[in-house]
């Protein structure tokens, strides 16, 4: 967990999700997420109807989380970007600064190429967004939301 985590105003949510339309609507990807390195979602933005968005954002940390240590053992101080192919849908997901994970959610109307030309240009996007938030402090977690996060994970893995 991070020492202590930050805090986005309107302004700057309100810039992420154009930023994420913008690149949704240029890849043709289908949506994408905010997450921070915590789990907790930021911010999402396209078609997220379907998805459990705050288990997949708690399971994005967790898996940046262990490729980190991937990375050590084979010499790497980190793998910035992973990607999952399935039969339909595809992710792609990348870093984005020190502390915050784009997750993008595509299937084979586009192309993984399109799709990370465009997460990278986002992505630098978001760190200039997110330098704005600097050093300031969060206030602390509403404990019910802790405590239902914590059972969708839970949840996830008894499945």
């Amino acid at each position: 967990m991070a020492s202590h985590s930050f805090v986005l105003f309107e302004e700057q949510i309100n810039q992420i999700n154009a930023a994420l339309l913008r690149m949704i609507k240029k890849a043709e990807a289908k949506c994408a997420l905010l997450v921070d390195k915590d789990g907790h979602l930021l911010t999402r933005q396209g078609f997220t109807q379907t998805l459990d968005t705050t288990a997949l954002a708690a399971l994005l940390a967790g898996s940046f989380a262990s490729t980190k240590e991937i990375a050590r053992l084979v010499g790497e101080p980190e793998f910035s970007v992973l990607f999952h192919q399935g039969k339909k849908d595809h992710i792609h997901i990348s870093l984005v600064g020190e502390r915050c994970i784009l997750a993008v959610v595509f299937d084979d109307r586009t192309t993984i190429g399109m799709v990370r030309l465009y997460a990278k240009e986002t992505g630098d996007r978001l760190k200039e967004i997110l330098t704005v938030t600097g050093n300031r402090e969060e206030p602390a977690l509403d404990p019910d939301f802790t405590r239902s996060a914590g059972s969708k994970i839970d949840a996830v893995f008894k499945e």
